[in-house]
């Protein structure tokens, strides 16, 4: 009997599971997601699948990780302090592709350097500047560099990377590691964003493998790409932003698995984000333009993803705006006033009860504030460092830990480098209110919905009349966002009929009423005509009413609060290389290769030197994460010009894609 280990560790929750011989879930579990420590929650769900299951640690034969960790960090922003090094561009290169808003005011330098088209040096490495910058910013947890042309000689980001290595010892990412594809500010977005998430994911894995080690599974640890296919725990810890969509698409393949649907929309609702994708002909759609999350496009091959800043726990705000007011959700996630009484219940039940006893609402009402034990908190303002010493280790209510309005943007920061968790009102909160959730504090959640219900509208008005109906507004708002999230999907999957933005047409007056059947001079129908398959803890509670909406099929699978941890077992090792060969004049072939090009006078021997280097970086690789019953798949798309009735050799791509089933580890 083969049993596999799959563990999703979420926002909220970490889940497990055990599948045995990949056909059978024969135990699940969730645990409390321990932001503070993330190997503790991955403890408790691992023992307690095992207990479920009656099955001892040394029976494990794979173990695989998917994470939402990576996702959530880019969508609030978070993550550690980075520098990027920019060889060879201009200073307002650093205003496209939304660079500057990557860096987050972290320092970048640009200096001289990087090479041409064909591979040869523009000009020689500013290597003085580069030492300089280096002596004079500390605090710096991630390098990333990133040179023109890199990607057909990366030899000034090597150099430039050992000199980092040596003065810093920091980690250091280099742009052409992550893309073999042209586009150098698309690139250095790409390497910023992995340096963020390098020590975060770093922590995530190394705990989690010690925490194996501790509970005595000795199995090889597998983690799930964004494209949902696996690679090993250690090529993971080196390339991060490789792990973005890692639980989203995780959840595409437990999908697959859980109902073999053929076509279907997927939307998989978690605490943070609620992710949805598309499954054609039994597989999930791999987005060609590169994984867009955060609001940044990156270079990283991924399940063609739409990930909105909509979950159990995102923030409830009140719209004070027109006559009759209402609710919005998003995109920030916070902790449930619930779950934060469950854990420091005497001292948010007495808040609770000191803002009800007020005779007008406050602007913090049910809103908290903790600091998250073990992050380090380096290159911290005055104003965050005032609040951080204030706050001390206590749970705080906002009222009393911000004194002035311009402490919020300190707050703000905080949380961002995620140093320090806000508690405010969610649907998690409402669905304890409608009896729906009873994991935590409900009496928190009564307490906390009722001082919202307090605040005024346009009107003058109460925003709801009790706790049950501004519950049942909230649960409804996350009906809504979630349907106009698919319709968006939908329509941007269909674009080139319309010529409108998707959504602009999902909100559109003639769609929302299409959808409730609108009958008068004009009949107008409107519905999703594919099914959706609703995943994570909460869907079951959630989208019966948004395929009531959309009026489609919404299948909910057996197993749907876990499908991210199925996935996370049933997928493949797959890795892929891609190289490029050049003409940089006529009978030159040139090879762009890691320790710099090389030319040829046929493109035969150009192109089979390539493919041979490909093929073994890639099968190596493969090899060395653990995988077993290698496939490898050759594709090659050369590109020609017609000139003078004659074919042109321009340029080719080669992408050699190795795969396998993770080597299970024998009694």
């Amino acid at each position: 009997m083969a049993l596999a280990l799959g563990v999703d560790t979420g926002g909220t929750y970490t889940d497990a599971v055990l599948i045995q011989d990949e056909s059978e879930v024969v135990a699940s579990a969730k645990s409390l997601t321990t932001r503070a420590d993330l190997a503790i929650g991955v403890g408790k769900a691992i023992q307690a699948v095992l207990d479920q299951a009656g099955v001892s640690p040394d029976q494990i034969s794979m173990a695989s990780l998917s994470t939402t960790l990576a996702t959530n960090a880019l969508v609030e922003g978070q993550g550690g302090r980075v520098a990027l090094i920019y060889i060879g561009f201009k200073d307002g290169d650093l205003d496209k592709h939304g660079l500057k808003d990557a860096l987050k005011g972290d320092p970048a330098l640009v200096i001289r350097g990087g090479h041409t088209h064909s591979g040869g040096e523009a000009e020689p490495l500013d290597v003085v500047a580069l030492e300089a910058f280096l002596e004079s910013h500390q605090g710096i947890s991630g390098f990333a560099v990133a040179a023109q042309f890199a990607t057909r000689n990366p030899a000034h980001e090597l150099q430039a990377a050992r000199i980092i290595a040596d003065r810093t010892g920091a980690p250091v990412t280099c742009s052409h590691h992550l893309s073999a594809k042209l586009n150098g500010p698309k690139r250095a977005v790409t390497a910023v964003l992995n340096a963020r998430l390098i020590g975060m994911i770093d922590r995530l894995i190394g705990r989690a493998q010690d925490r194996l080690r501790d509970l005595g599974i000795s199995a090889p640890m597998m983690v799930v790409r964004g494209d949902g296919a696996l690679m090993s725990a250690e090529q993971a810890r080196a390339r991060p932003i490789e792990t973005i969509l890692s639980g989203p698409a995780a959840s595409i393949v437990g999908a697959s698995w859980l109902t073999g649907v053929e076509n279907a929309l997927v939307s998989d609702i978690g605490g943070t984000t609620t992710d949805v994708a598309l499954i054609r002909g039994g597989k999930p759609a791999i987005d060609p333009a590169g994984a867009r999350v955060g609001g940044f496009r990156t270079m990283v091959e991924a399940v063609a993803m739409r990930t909105h800043g909509l979950g159990g726990d995102s923030q409830v705000h009140v719209v004070t705006e027109g006559l009759g007011g209402g609710v919005f959700l998003g995109p920030r996630r916070v902790l449930p006033v619930s779950l934060i009484a469950s854990e420091a219940p005497d001292v948010v039940h007495a808040v609770l009860d000191a803002q009800l006893r007020a005779t007008t609402a406050g602007e913090h009402d049910a809103r908290f504030a903790r600091r998250v034990p073990g992050i380090h908190a380096e290159g911290l303002g005055v104003r965050e460092e005032d609040l951080l010493q204030r706050l001390g280790d206590r749970v705080l209510p906002l009222s009393d830990l911000l004194r002035t309005r311009l402490e919020n943007g300190a707050l703000t920061r905080l949380v961002d480098r995620g140093i320090v968790q806000v508690s405010g009102v969610t649907p998690s909160d409402a669905s304890h209110v409608l009896g729906r959730l009873q994991a935590w504090d409900a009496d928190a959640a009564h307490k906390a919905l009722e001082l919202m219900a307090r605040k005024r509208v346009g009107t003058g008005d109460m925003l709801a009349g009790s706790p049950q109906e501004l519950a049942q507004m909230i649960v409804n708002q996350l009906t809504e966002q979630t349907a106009l999230t698919l319709l968006e999907t939908a329509f941007a999957e269909e674009a080139e009929p319309f010529g409108v933005p998707s959504a602009d047409l999902a909100r559109h007056v003639l769609t929302q009423k299409g959808l409730t059947g609108h009958r008068g001079l004009l009949a107008l129908d409107a519905e999703l005509n594919v099914d959706v398959v609703g995943l994570g803890a909460s869907a079951a509670s959630y989208y019966p009413a948004v395929g009531t909406r959309l009026r489609c099929r919404m299948i909910l699978p057996e197993h749907a609060g876990v499908a991210n941890a199925i996935g996370a077992v049933v997928g493949r090792l797959t890795l892929r290389r891609s190289g490029t060969v050049t003409s940089p004049s006529e009978g030159r072939y040139r090879v762009h290769l890691e320790d710099g090009p090389q030319d040829f006078t046929e493109s035969d021997k150009a192109l089979k030197l390539l493919e041979s280097v490909l093929r073994d970086q890639a099968e190596g690789a493969v090899r060395q994460a653990g995988a077993e019953d290698i496939r490898v798949v050759v594709d090659r798309d050369i590109r020609t010009a017609r000139i003078e009735a004659q074919e042109v050799f321009v340029e080719a791509q080669i992408t050699v894609e190795a795969s396998g089933r993770p080597r299970v580890a024998s009694g």
